[in-house]
């Protein structure tokens, strides 16, 4: 039987597992064990955090799987790479790898390529706001290497930046933070799947947020409602910001926005699938595409099947934040029980205490 292994075992790395076990392969986790909700689906598991890299390519060593791999995580993904390379199976180079995941590098990397980037600089515990002389507000702070919309503020004035670095720095891997000035738009991200350096569009998302300060999502839906010749325009700069970061063998989920120009501005991009559901579910239930498979494929080394469609099913993705939140969903369960596709697990300690996205109530999938 083939063996695969996954990094990780939280809800959205369940269905990764979940896919793998309905293709045959024999499925070999790793994760802390606290939230791994894989657990119980994994053929074999192994609670070891996904940042011991070393520790796993050891286990893995002795499995010999025919591929690596992980969705939705940034994190995940640098082991990912690590234990593939060393493997030698197909992934992203190890030596590309902080250019995927530091949100500062990464801007570096796409601007020496001439893609157009907000003005944007690297900040430490030694950040001034004497630094900021020259920059156009608003402005955005953030850690260089984390996700999920943690410590993500924005600034109308240099009044708050201090805290604001140092909120960032403290929930930084490496301790820093990324200013760049605040990009106008509605928000949307790109899902794509690369294999052997050759990119494939599979859909565009439109996001929702909270909004200033924080931005965490609300909520996804695809189609996007973006105009045929903006998506084919953002094609063309998301294909050459991938390959600015060299991202060969992997999902890509690149967020952008749009401004009431229709000018198109790449917020960042990660070499992995997009989380919230947006990979695991959405792309297969608007388009066809099963962009889990892909993944799966692409790290056996085994080129996606893509599935070509001139129209998209409409699905969303609504997330529960509040009394209110859980009300719509009960009124949509009682009037229009037909449209829900899944109800995640609710957090219920989290009501009306979300500070970013790991810390939501749940959410619910409609497919109207």
């Amino acid at each position: 039987m083939k063996k695969l292994v996954i990094i990780g075992a939280n809800d959205f790395q369940n269905r990764l597992i979940v896919k793998a076990n309905e293709l045959g392969y024999e499925t070999h986790v790793f994760a802390w064990e606290d939230g791994a909700v894989g657990k119980e689906n994994a053929d074999f598991f192994y609670p070891i955090s996904v940042i011991e890299k070393d520790e796993i390519l050891e286990k893995c060593r002795e499995i010999k799987p025919c591929g690596v791999c992980s969705i939705a995580s940034d994190l995940a993904s640098i082991t990912v790479n690590y234990v593939a390379e060393k493997l030698g199976l197909p992934c992203n180079r190890t030596s590309d790898t902080e250019i995927q995941t530091n949100k500062y590098k990464m801007r570096t990397a796409m601007q020496n390529a001439g893609v157009s980037c907000p003005k944007f600089l690297l900040a430490d515990e030694s950040f001034s706001e004497d630094m900021l002389e020259g920059f156009r507000f608003p402005i955005i702070i953030k850690p260089t290497d984390r996700s999920g919309s943690r410590m993500v503020m924005k600034l109308e004035t240099p009044e708050g930046a201090l805290q604001a670095v140092k909120d960032a720095c403290s929930v930084s891997f490496e301790k820093k933070a990324i200013v760049e000035e605040y990009l106008e738009g509605d928000e949307y991200s790109m899902e794509t799947i690369s294999f052997c350096g050759e990119h494939h569009y599979l859909a565009t998302t439109k996001k929702f947020t909270t909004g200033a300060p924080h931005f965490i999502e609300t909520g996804h839906a695809q189609p996007s409602g973006l105009p045929e010749d903006v998506i084919e325009r953002a094609k063309a700069i998301v294909m050459k910001a991938l390959d600015s970061l060299n991202i060969q063998n992997s999902a890509g989920h690149s967020e952008f926005k749009v401004d009431s120009d229709g000018n198109i501005n790449i917020i960042e991009i990660g070499a992995r699938m997009g989380g919230d559901c947006i990979g695991s579910d959405l792309v297969y239930l608007s388009t066809g595409n099963d962009f889990v498979k892909m993944v799966i494929d692409v790290a056996c080394g085994n080129e996606p099947e893509l599935v070509t469609s001139a129209k998209q099913n409409p699905v969303k993705i609504r997330f529960i934040f509040t009394r209110e939140d859980l009300d719509e969903l009960e009124r949509v369960k009682k009037e229009a029980p037909d449209t829900i596709y899944r109800i995640s697990g609710l957090e219920m300690e989290n009501l009306g205490n979300t500070i970013d996205s790991s810390s939501r109530v749940g959410y619910y999938i409609l497919t109207p």
